[in-house]
């Protein structure tokens, strides 16, 4: 499937209201929503960056938290995306507060319109969640979409919430993607290991003597899933994924292939580290630790909170002490006609290109 695909993604003049569309995987989406032919508007907070949203894209201001200008974003809308989330907290009141009441205010705005009728016609809603919402699996093909939820971090349980209470608002309306890793330019939660992987040719596997199995995608091919989970047809969850099954060894190796034909040097092999898992727990533990303090530092002696927590923190050992994150992602593909495009390679050597652009690399 292309962008390009109307036939597939029927959106040609659909009005459709998009959340996170200015982070990493919104910027991915919204060239293949204009493409589609979809009149798209963005919902915005005062401090959203802007700037960068394509031409013909409109905003709406509105705050997921307090439910403040949602029902008029809403209002009029025939396809609603909810891409916004908290991906790294200091704690699970974090990912609750960020998470599960953004889908609360979005509920009962939708529950609102419904009972004044200020809505003419119900709306198909896309929610992009989590693999983390489902749980962990080691064995190939991986969890499948009818796989009893069983998350294991605070964030996969933030994100099963969000599911559950948008789903008693909406109903069959409500279609839920649940991707595995997402990578590509934009991505700053995997930017830390591009540059262990390009400084030190070195980068790390959760456990000693194991291997970690994975399932990812690139944000271009999640792009394309959101616009298949965009047709009528489309129902209940999906998991998806790139088609390949990846130890964390290699999906780090892979990290370093591209970044070696970036900069136009030998190839060189990236050192993994299996890393024992109390040493993990460890690193974890610390590095929440000085974030915490860090912020309450900040509240203390400057009035505020930072709320900054780190990409490595103790809710992703959570995850990172399981066997694996295996997903089968075979029924979307035979649904709805997704077809993922973008190798692993491919997808690589994107992200370190935006990365470089952007000069983060």
């Amino acid at each position: 499937m292309t962008s390009g695909q109307t036939g597939l993604t029927p959106l040609q003049g659909k009005r459709v209201l998009l959340t996170g569309g200015t982070g990493f995987v919104g910027r991915h989406l919204l060239p293949h929503l204009l493409e589609a032919g979809a009149e798209v508007t963005c919902l915005t907070r005062a401090a959203s960056h802007t700037a960068r949203l394509p031409q013909g894209v409109g905003t709406a201001l509105a705050d997921l938290s307090t439910g403040q200008g949602l029902e008029e974003a809403l209002a009029g809308k025939d396809v609603v995306i909810h891409m916004a989330a908290l991906l790294f907290g200091l704690g699970w009141q974090d990912y609750l507060r960020a998470n599960a009441l953004a889908a609360r205010s979005l509920a009962t705005a939708i529950e609102r319109l419904a009972a004044t009728g200020a809505s003419d016609k119900p709306f198909r809603f896309v929610l992009v969640s989590s693999l983390a919402a489902t749980g962990p699996c080691a064995t190939a093909p991986g969890v499948d979409d009818a796989a009893p939820a069983a998350p294991v971090s605070a964030y996969g349980w933030s994100k099963l919430l969000t599911e559950q209470i948008l789903g008693r608002a909406l109903g069959s309306r409500l279609v839920t993607l649940r991707p595995p890793i997402i990578y590509g330019s934009g991505d700053k939660g995997l930017l830390p290991v591009f540059k262990g992987v390009l400084r030190a040719g070195l980068a790390v596997s959760p456990g000693a003597g194991r291997d970690f199995p994975v399932s990812a995608v690139h944000a271009d091919d999640m792009a394309r899933a959101v616009l298949c989970a965009c047709q009528p047809g489309a129902k209940g969850v999906y998991h998806l994924n790139d088609g390949g099954v990846y130890t964390m060894a290699g999906f780090c190796r892979a990290m370093g292939a591209a970044v070696d034909a970036a900069l136009g040097r030998a190839p060189r092999k990236v050192r993994i580290l299996r890393m024992p898992l109390p040493v993990m727990a460890c690193t974890a533990g610390l590095s929440t630790a000085f974030a915490v303090a860090a912020d309450a530092l900040t509240a203390r002696f400057a009035g505020r909170r930072l709320r900054r927590a780190p990409a490595w923190n103790l809710d992703k050992y959570r995850e990172a002490r399981q066997p694996g994150w295996l997903s089968d992602g075979s029924r979307l593909c035979r649904e709805l006609g997704f077809a993922p495009r973008v190798s692993l390679e491919a997808g690589m050597a994107e992200a370190v290109e935006g990365y470089r652009r952007e000069g983060w690399l």
